[in-house]
């Protein structure tokens, strides 16, 4: 059974579950009496974050961001992986398919603490480095939009796939603010443990803090996205000025040579001895013309 006991004293018992069975389910149902339905929700890797409570039993669901890269950007769980957390007097159980930073890292704090805790103490650990798994993954879109920001500006590169690197930016960022959005409410439930006010501040506050990062990453993202295009449509401006310009120049000479092409008997320029140099020099004259007028418009 993936069923295991990650922490125990004499205040509080830490079981932890990680990708259940049905066998598994079964038997938390049995020995802790929750909810089946509760349970079944562990299970659905799409699931968003909430809060329910069912007799002595309060459920957490929270979702905590993942270092895994991902082709396809479509739904929370590629950027995130759920986390299922229940306590029940002095037991807290959680649930989850994947290892993840948080729960070891609060293990790893437990270790080190001299004093006892409680269930409810482990809970707001966890979701606290739940936020701050977030809290990390921002500074790392920030530091790749930069990257990306100073490619395009100051380096002058024109990659055909920096356009793609920008909407999958956009999509991580757009997927991890609809997670914290939702994620508001079951974050708010904290204060239902009968923590420490200033404890669950702590954790209002890194959510707020998390939020406010997506949402301003989110509009750098959405103007980068639109200076980038602004700029590719300005240099494909400015080639095709350079052929309008071009154009210009042969246009007047290409009209002189289009007279002197046709086929009638009684052109006497072609029967002069000396105008074919005559009809050279005036397409020089023009095109000397039509160069010292565009230079005098600034084209």
């Amino acid at each position: 059974m993936a069923i295991v006991t990650l922490y125990r004293d004499s205040q509080c018992e830490w079981v932890d579950v990680e990708a259940p069975t049905a066998e598994d389910l079964a038997f938390l149902h049995e020995r802790y009496e929750i909810n089946n339905l509760l349970l079944e929700d562990t299970l659905d890797p799409n699931h968003l974050p909430k809060y329910e409570e069912d007799g002595d039993v309060k459920f957490f669901l929270l979702r905590e961001s993942t270092e895994l890269e991902r082709k396809n950007l479509n739904t929370i769980s590629d950027i995130s992986t759920k986390i299922g957390i229940f306590i029940m007097g002095r037991t807290i159980i959680t649930i989850h398919r994947m290892k993840t930073r948080s729960l070891t890292e609060t293990k790893k704090q437990l270790a080190a603490l001299k004093t006892e805790t409680t269930s409810k103490n482990i809970a707001l650990r966890i979701a606290l480095l739940i936020m701050k798994s977030f809290d990390d993954e921002s500074v790392s879109l920030l530091e790749t939009m930069d990257n990306i920001e100073n490619e395009i500006f100051l380096k002058n590169t024109n990659h055909t796939n920096q356009i793609k690197r920008l909407y999958k930016l956009k999509r991580k960022s757009g997927l991890n603010s609809r997670v914290l959005t939702v994620s508001s409410d079951a974050i708010d439930k904290f204060r239902l443990l009968g923590l420490q006010d200033s404890e669950v501040s702590d954790l209002k506050d890194k959510h707020k803090d998390v939020v406010a990062d997506f949402d301003h990453l989110n509009i750098q993202v959405t103007n980068l996205i639109g200076m980038f295009l602004a700029l590719s449509d300005q240099k494909a401006n400015q080639v095709m000025k350079v052929l309008a310009v071009y154009s210009v120049y042969f246009l007047p000479i290409t009209f002189i040579a289009g007279v002197y092409g046709m086929n009638f008997d009684n052109m006497p320029e072609l029967h002069h001895k000396n105008g074919y140099f005559y009809t050279l020099g005036l397409m020089a004259v023009v095109v000397i013309c039509t160069f010292i007028y565009a230079r005098r418009k600034q084209w």
